[in-house]
């Protein structure tokens, strides 16, 4: 079991989930979401959940699911009465206000976002480009108890079809040709984290105060390209072939799957950047206190374990 504070209490924590986003910095909020469900009805939580169409199946039979998106707050206003807390994903600068009024107006005690590493990366640029970092700064404005939470890329991104485009077609090529072809495949590295320790994040965060008022760098350690293939082909059993490509090769086959620039460029530099620094990088990460290690008591998962957890999508 997680390690966080328990609440006994009966109030609702409303979760938020849209449809698989490409653009960067983007979670995949349906898998995430799945996974924090089960852990707050673990701990005794009612969980509602307002979903865009085709995130609402395959959700615990206890959960309240309403149809609607964050996006358009005002139309499932209702979702938000005796709501304790809000775990807040998907949200767009544009509406988040309306978010906010609604969470107000019901009571709401506490907002948990899950944002991106985009916003330290935003504060270059003016403030009207402004995504991550303007949703930030709108829920800290609110005047509700607020935490948020930076994760890395997502392991289960490659099964949603989120950022990052790294690993996205790798279960179409495994089960077609058994072969990876991706850009920087030899000095490629990437950083992730497991679902669950996500969700367990943001479990801690809501159904406790000990992380109000701060931002939890949810982040896994960078791994290398050629070790998630490893790790791949050891659940499978055999081998998998490489085909290293240049950078405007990755390009091209992500953008025919539907990859904005924006996200293949981001993608494209963290591979070279988390090689070329890497160990810079991996001390970045065991630096930041509390580490999502610290937050849930407990080891992270691991890629294998990932692997092995979801490898029908490879075979």
């Amino acid at each position: 079991m997680d390690r966080f504070e328990r609440d006994e209490s009966e109030g609702v924590c409303l979760l938020t989930v849209v449809s698989p986003r490409k653009d960067e910095g983007n979670s995949p909020t349906g898998i995430v979401g799945r996974c924090l469900a089960r852990q707050l009805l673990a701990v005794g939580r009612q969980v509602r959940v307002i979903a865009e169409p085709d995130q609402c199946g395959d959700w615990p039979a206890t959960v309240e699911v309403v149809e609607g998106s964050i996006t358009r707050p005002l139309e499932c206003a209702r979702a938000f009465d005796g709501v304790e807390a809000v775990f807040l994903a998907g949200a767009r600068p544009s509406t988040v206000q309306d978010v906010l009024t609604l969470a107000r107006d019901a009571a709401v005690r506490k907002i948990v976002l899950l944002s991106s590493h985009g916003p330290e990366y935003e504060e270059a640029n003016p403030p009207e480009t402004w995504f991550w970092l303007a949703i930030e700064q709108a829920v800290e404005g609110s005047g509700l108890a607020w935490t948020h939470i930076r994760p890395s890329a997502v392991m289960g991104a490659a099964v949603e079809g989120t950022y990052p485009a790294t690993g996205s077609d790798w279960p179409d090529t495994v089960r077609a040709d058994g072969v990876v072809r991706e850009a920087f495949l030899d000095q490629g590295h990437y950083p992730f984290i497991h679902e669950e320790d996500l969700a367990a994040v943001a479990t801690a965060a809501l159904v406790g105060d000990r992380h109000t008022g701060t931002v939890l760098e949810a982040v896994g350690l960078p791994l290398s390209t050629r070790s998630r293939i490893r790790s791949i082909a050891a659940a499978l059993g055999r081998d998998i072939d490489t085909v290293e490509l240049a950078p405007h090769e990755s390009r091209a086959i992500w953008r025919r799957l539907g990859w904005p620039d924006g996200a293949i460029d981001v993608t494209l530099y963290a591979l070279e950047e988390y090689g070329a620094r890497y160990a810079e990088l991996v001390q970045w990460t065991l630096d930041q206190r509390p580490s999502v290690q610290d937050i849930v008591g407990r080891p992270l998962r691991t890629y294998d374990d990932w692997v092995r957890e979801n490898i029908h999508v490879f075979r």
